[in-house]
C-alpha cells in the first residue's frame, strides 16, 4: 500500500484543487510556480492533518476519470474498475509509518553517526554543564563530570547515560571540532597577511 503511495503522483495545485487549499498546507500550494511541482500520494499523506482516508479519496477520484477516459477512447473497453481501498486491518499502520518516515530516517542517521563516533575522542577540556547541554540531566552532567570520558566507546559505558544524551554529545563535540577549525584556519589567514 506505500508503494501505491509512493507511486501516485499529481501536481500540488492538482492535490490542492481536489482536496483543498488546506489539504496542502494553505494557500502556498496555488502558488505561482507550483504548477509544475509534482507530490506523491505519500509525501501529501505526510503532511500534517492530512490522512489516508483523504489521499485514497482523491486517488480513488483520479482512477475513475482514468478509467472513464479509456472507456471512452476504447469501445471494446468492458465493465468498471474500482481503486481498492487501504484494508482497515493495516489502515492506521499505513498512515502511521508515512507520517512517522522521517523521524525514522532522523534516527537512523543518528545511530550510524553514533556507530562512526564510538572511537572519536572527547576533548579533555570540554564543559560539561547544564547550560551549555540542556537536555542532559542533572545526573547525567554530574557522571561526566566525574568520569571525564576520552571516547564515546568510555562515555557510552556510564550507567545512566541515556543513548538520546551520547549522540546530543556527539553532535556537540563536532560541532566544537567544527568552530576550532574554524577559528584555527582564520588565524592562520590572518597571521598570513
Amino acid at each position: 500500500n506505500v508503494e501505491r503511495l509512493r507511486n501516485f503522483k499529481l501536481f500540488v495545485t492538482d492535490w490542492a484543487n481536489r482536496g483543498g487549499n488546506d489539504l496542502m498546507g494553505g494557500a502556498a500550494a496555488t502558488r505561482q510556480g507550483r504548477e509544475s511541482h509534482k507530490k506523491s500520494a505519500e509525501e501529501v499523506l505526510g503532511m500534517p492533518h492530512v490522512t489516508l482516508e483523504d489521499v485514497e479519496k482523491i486517488m480513488a477520484d483520479v482512477f475513475a476519470e482514468d478509467q472513464k477516459e479509456k472507456a471512452k477512447a476504447d469501445d471494446d473497453a468492458i465493465g468498471e474498475y474500482e481503486m481498492n481501498p487501504t484494508p482497515s486491518s493495516v489502515y492506521d499502520t499505513v498512515e502511521a509509518s508515512v507520517k512517522y518516515k522521517s523521524y525514522v530516517v532522523r534516527q537512523e542517521k543518528d545511530i550510524e553517526s553514533w556507530r562512526k563516533a564510538q572511537g572519536a575522542r572527547i576533548p579533555p577540556n570540554i564543559i560539561y554543564e547544564h547550560s551549555i547541554m540542556p537536555t542532559f540531566s542533572k545526573e547525567e552532567i554530574e557522571k561526566l563530570n566525574r568520569f571525564k570520558p576520552t571516547t564515546f566507546a568510555e562515555a557510552s559505558q556510564i550507567s545512566g547515560l541515556t543513548p538520546q544524551s551520547l549522540v546530543y554529545l556527539y553532535h556537540h563535540v563536532m560541532k566544537l571540532n567544527k568552530e576550532t577549525k574554524r577559528k584555527e584556519r582564520a588565524e592562520a589567514e590572518s597571521a598570513a597577511l
